[in-house]
């Protein structure tokens, strides 16, 4: 294994364990997790309330106990994408060759203990994908607009961060070509941050301090302020475990859900330039509270509880992507792989391969360029 495939292995299992152990404690406060598991989280836990299958009738999932969810479940179709097209994507990718993965192959869902098409799993925000790309026909690069703004095509644009490993420019220019068809707003604006951390994440020599230098240069509008509110937080602080209330006093009043997460404020989740999706700067805030150790920065997205699993996953995958899949602890990962029943380690490998072919034509294409201007800038 070289250090692109460590890289991108640890990107995506960490992105993996992060999904599963943060999954139970989903749309819970700190408080009521403490409660629960008798105090904070550190490992795999079972779900949130034992009747899993009825506790929700909406989202009847079996969160906890080391399954993955949707975020690692879509994420794994990105890949699969990048695995067939073996190059760039942008939105019109997502139309012919994502969508039809969502509707079209039955797989292993460990929420749901069976084998079903993802479209049985995925919440309604994912679910606009087919609406309105496979049913409604909208062209795919404004697709998105219409949509709850959420974090839904954030969580999954890890790869796109990888294919561009060391790029963030790049990384950010095609995830937000990729999220049109999902999302709008400071939904879309939050995948391309993300997909740019991921690649300077995957640079060698990167830090947490370079990843908040290219998040906040990328950065527009709400989702720059509240990024450079929580990190401003976060760097008077050392340990998550009393760090939970400071941070999100920090993302606040860039949140429109609200304080009752599972009973959004009336305006929430609507286009907005002052406004910032609370996972990635929640995500960026750990990192920055646990100096960049991959335990540390997960457990503290845990135990933050709202959206815990996809804050976990963003703060998990760049972590991963920073100190390679040493850095996630083998017992989750094994926990993970045998609870899911999916080996979370096998999707690294895969498109770090691409990423290679995709550097290959990338380079071929810049000679050409160059060799045409130097045609059309030769002198008469």
């Amino acid at each position: 294994m070289d250090l692109l495939e460590d890289k991108a292995t640890g990107a995506l299992a960490g992105a993996a364990v992060g999904d599963a152990l943060g999954g139970a404690a989903e749309g819970n406060t700190p408080e009521a997790i403490q409660e629960r598991y008798d105090g904070f989280i550190t490992g795999v836990v079972p779900p949130f309330l034992a009747d899993w299958r009825n506790a929700r009738p909406i989202a009847p999932y079996h969160k906890g106990d080391g399954h993955i969810t949707d975020d690692t479940l879509m994420t794994n179709a990105l890949v699969d994408v990048y695995d067939e097209v073996r190059d760039h994507l942008d939105a019109y990718a997502i139309a012919e060759k994502f969508v039809p993965r969502l509707i079209g192959e039955r797989q292993w869902i460990p929420e749901l203990e069976t084998d079903a098409i993802l479209l049985q799993r995925i919440f309604l925000a994912e679910k606009w994908l087919v609406a309105r790309i496979h049913y409604g026909h909208i062209d795919p690069r404004e697709a998105g607009v219409g949509n709850i703004v959420n974090c839904g095509a954030t969580m999954y644009a890890a790869p796109i961060g990888i294919i561009n490993a060391g790029s963030p420019d790049t990384a950010y220019a095609e995830a937000i070509d990729v999220a049109g068809a999902h999302q709008s707003s400071y939904g879309r604006e939050a995948a391309g941050v993300y997909a740019a951390a991921v690649a300077e994440a995957m640079r060698v020599g990167a830090t947490v301090s370079s990843v908040l230098d290219v998040a906040l240069r990328l950065a527009k509008d709400g989702t720059r302020d509240a990024i450079e509110s929580v990190v401003e937080a976060a760097s008077t602080r050392s340990d998550w475990r009393d760090s939970l209330a400071h941070l999100r006093s920090a993302v606040e009043p860039f949140d429109t859900v609200g304080p009752n997460y599972r009973a959004p404020a009336r305006d929430a989740r609507i286009p907005s330039r002052t406004k910032s999706i609370e996972e990635l700067p929640i995500a960026l805030g750990m990192l920055v509270v646990g100096g960049g150790d991959y335990s540390e920065a997960v457990l503290g997205s845990i135990n933050y509880g709202r959206d815990s699993d996809s804050i976990a996953v963003m703060a998990g995958s760049i972590a991963g992507a920073l100190h390679g899949l040493e850095a996630v602890p083998a017992e989750w990962v094994d926990a993970v792989t045998q609870g899911s029943r999916i080996d979370i380690t096998a999707t690294g490998p895969r498109i770090a391969a691409v990423a290679r072919e995709v550097f290959e034509k990338d380079c071929a294409r810049a000679e050409a360029r160059a060799a045409s201007m130097s045609a059309i800038t030769r002198a008469l």
